[in-house]
């Protein structure tokens, strides 16, 4: 297979992953910590998952900056939860 036909693959199980998985997912922790409260382990283990699966899909970002635009807002997203996980577990009283 040539690069353009296994990466047209891979955009194509990356989006689809977003759309139905990863997505709706970050937008539940996002209520959640908007809500105040603090990520449990498993929202951790997803969230760790999710930052190494993007510096997988660094090399395929640069060959098609086509995808930018939407990895940016997606990574802002991301960062959006930590910060105010990060903010809601410095608020808790025993921390």
């Amino acid at each position: 297979m040539s690069q353009e036909s296994d990466d047209l693959g891979m955009a194509m199980v990356v989006l689809e992953r977003l759309e139905k998985e990863r997505l709706p997912r970050a937008l539940d922790l996002k209520a959640k910590v908007d809500a105040g409260e603090c990520l449990d382990d498993m929202d951790i283990a997803f969230l760790e998952r999710v930052f190494a699966d993007g510096e997988d899909a660094k090399p395929f970002l640069a060959r098609h900056p086509e995808y930018k635009e939407l990895s940016a807002r997606v990574a802002k997203l991301y960062e959006d939860i930590t910060t105010r996980a990060l903010a809601n577990e410095k608020a808790q009283p025993d921390s």
